[in-house]
């Protein structure tokens, strides 16, 4: 696994954007939509919704991720 961000490309409510994680994000990220039974691209867009306006989407993303695994 990379510890560089990777770049991938999300679709967000009918738009393309792109998103830069690392390996190890996307895979956690990956994991928790399919326990969610949710596309990726739903669940990304669930986030962006709720994220505040001066946060990037990466950074939501990661610290959804956290939030999750520091559930379990």
């Amino acid at each position: 696994m990379s510890a560089r961000p990777v770049k991938r490309s999300l679709t967000l409510r009918g738009h393309r954007t792109s998103v830069s994680l690392e390996d190890a994000f996307w895979a956690a990220f990956r994991d928790i939509a399919a326990t969610e039974d949710k596309p990726i691209n739903q669940l990304a867009a669930e986030i962006d919704a709720a994220r505040e306006p001066d946060v990037g989407l990466a950074s939501a993303i990661r610290v959804f991720v956290l939030a999750r695994f520091r559930e379990r």
